[in-house]
């Protein structure tokens, strides 16, 4: 099977063991009213109206047990196509049934029922042939509430989660990773290592960074600034508000209207909106002055915070904000000139992402010609450009997959994907040729012939949000941060606060001297207590500091990355050897 393939059937699977859930649940509790129950990534859910019932996780193995007796019997799917009348007479006393019936029938779509066993679902179908056979083993995962439809001005749902596989091996090999995957949870490590807060003072959606925490966000930006620079970018600075005018010149307010955030004044009628994007902005400081193509490419770097009304359902630690910036880049080009500021940008996210040991695949999104509506421009200019970026990723033997439907409004792009330690994939770059918003705010340069011409604008990023970026790293690492990320690099323990606190200081500013993050822990504890909490930071060096070492006698140094082995330094050597780590990213 393909890798499509293989998530199209693992979704069949898991959408079938939904309604499986749903049946037993039914048996067990006549009274709940089921809604919907999709799958998602490694699994599935099922949200219930259980009316004045409460169902914990306590219910859990009286549940599963009841979908396994079931599942005896659950041979295959029978599809039957219905009329909304007959929909409405089966599920007349389940009011979010005969509101999806009711939507179904308004948009003229066919109703249609799955039955398996004894249990008939309103379904559009994505289902296993053989149930029986097909779920081999299944489990219940979690429960939480969630509001119908996503609306905090609805119904609160019981929403059960699970997962199931064809065997029992393949379940108990997730159930280990997803413990591995809880343990590298970066909003559990966020806490435990005290990187970053969210205050329902402030908002949902709106981090807050310790010092600690910047330091690590401050330390990707600056090296996407490096990379920036290497690429011949310059960087501007654009304000977070703008006039409504500048998102519908641009299309992002047709489009994406519904998902900004709108700030009034007191003083104006006129209406503004905390920007999602850089861009358009990025075409005002690009036209305030004429264009030659000698000029061309200008490349514009920008790392402004942007705005996104996400639901507060959605969000989720710094994976997913209201509040994030983007270390986002303009190139404004000739045609002639798309293939070089794409192998430029591809390589330095190359560069970037071995840095940070991230292995990555390329997905082309591509325009769904089924759907012309959903995007802007000329079908000429889409197919011209979506032809260029297969040419190029074939040129440079670049591995990639196709996405038909998912380019952006304006143009098609590339999405690098990245996988973590944990083999999980992250939306992290993009490069995007954008083949209407130069043509919507009437961007021209001249040409050799002294005639205007429309240059080609392409976004892109090199890790994209170095908040959603710095959440990702988290886990990649299991918070075991690189020395030049470290937000402290060094840790001193003087092992009196009598005797060698003042020499300890001393120590440690030669280290801050030469560029190295450090910290001391002169608490009253013991000497092996603070050697055991410096160790569940995860900080790379950890030094004990004594007699002999302020006499001028080799370092002692607990080294993280060996399983905590001590090494000795002279005191000269071991400064060298941080500073190698930092300066070349080891």
């Amino acid at each position: 099977m393909s890798e499509k393939k293989d998530k199209d059937y693992m979704d069949n699977l898991r959408h079938s063991c939904a309604h499986l859930l749903a049946a037993a649940v039914l048996e067990l509790y006549p009274d709940a009213k089921p809604t919907i129950g999709p799958p998602i990534e490694d699994g599935f859910y099922y949200d219930f109206d259980f009316g004045d019932e409460s169902v914990s996780e306590n219910e859990f193995e009286q549940i599963e047990n009841k979908m396994r007796q079931l599942k005896k019997n659950w041979e295959n799917f029978e599809h039957k196509e219905v009329s909304a009348e007959e929909a409405r007479n089966y599920f007349s006393d389940n009011p979010y049934k005969l509101e999806l019936i009711d939507e179904l029938e308004e948009k003229g779509e066919t109703i249609t029922f799955y039955t398996c066993g004894e249990f008939t679902d309103l379904c559009r179908g994505g289902h296993v042939e053989a149930p029986k056979e097909e779920i081999g083993a299944l489990k219940l995962t979690k429960i939480s509430g969630a509001y119908w439809r996503g609306d905090e001005d609805n119904e609160m749902l019981t929403r059960i989660y699970g997962t199931c596989f064809n065997t029992k091996e393949e379940l108990k090999d997730y159930l280990e990773w997803k413990e591995k995957a809880e343990k590298r949870d970066h909003r559990k490590l966020g806490k435990k290592l005290d990187l970053f807060m969210f205050s329902e003072k402030v908002g949902p959606g709106l981090p807050m960074y310790t010092p600690k925490g910047r330091k690590i966000r401050e330390e990707i930006v600056e090296y996407s600034r490096e990379m920036n620079n290497r690429c011949g970018f310059e960087e501007v600075h654009t304000p977070n508000i703008n006039k409504k005018d500048l998102f519908d010149t641009s299309g992002h307010y047709e489009k994406f209207g519904d998902d900004m955030l709108s700030v009034s004044s007191n003083y104006s009628d006129e209406e503004y909106f905390l920007k999602p994007m850089n861009c358009p902005q990025h075409t005002q400081i690009y036209d305030r002055k004429m264009r030659s193509y000698r000029d061309l490419p200008i490349r514009y770097s920008d790392f402004a915070n942007l705005y996104r009304d996400e639901k507060p359902g959605e969000l989720s630690g710094l994976t997913r904000l209201r509040c994030f910036g983007i270390d986002d880049g303009h190139i404004f080009c000739r045609e002639d000139q798309i293939v070089e500021e794409y192998n430029k940008t591809l390589d330095a996210i190359e560069e970037s992402l071995n840095t940070y040991g991230l292995d990555y695949f390329v997905q082309l999104a591509l325009s769904d010609p089924d759907n012309p509506e959903d995007y802007l421009g000329d079908s000429k200019l889409w197919d011209k450009a979506e032809s260029q970026l297969k040419q190029l990723l074939e040129d440079k033997n670049i591995d990639y997959t196709v996405e038909v439907g998912d380019a952006a409004f304006y143009g098609p792009k590339m999405d690098i994907v990245a996988t973590d330690a944990l083999k999980r994939e992250w939306d992290i770059s993009t490069i995007q040729i954008d083949l209407n918003m130069p043509r919507r705010f009437e961007l021209t340069y001249v040409d050799e012939e002294g005639e205007e011409q429309t240059p080609i604008m392409i976004h892109r990023a090199v890790v994209g949000s170095p908040d959603r970026f710095m959440g990702v790293l988290i886990e990649h690492y299991g918070g075991k941060f690189p020395v030049w990320l470290s937000p402290v690099q060094v840790h001193f323990i003087p092992v009196s606060s009598d005797n060698h606190i003042e020499g300890t200081k001393e120590l440690a500013d030669e280290f801050k001297q030469a560029g190295i993050r450090t910290e001391i822990d002169d608490s009253d504890e013991s000497v092996g207590k603070r050697i055991r909490n410096a160790s569940k930071q995860q900080i790379p060096y950890i030094l004990v500091v004594g007699d002999r070492e302020l006499d001028g006698g080799e370092l002692t140094v607990r080294m993280r990355d060996e399983d905590g082995e001590e090494k000795s330094f002279e005191k000269s050597k071991f400064i060298e050897k941080v500073k190698e780590d930092i300066d070349t990213r080891n």
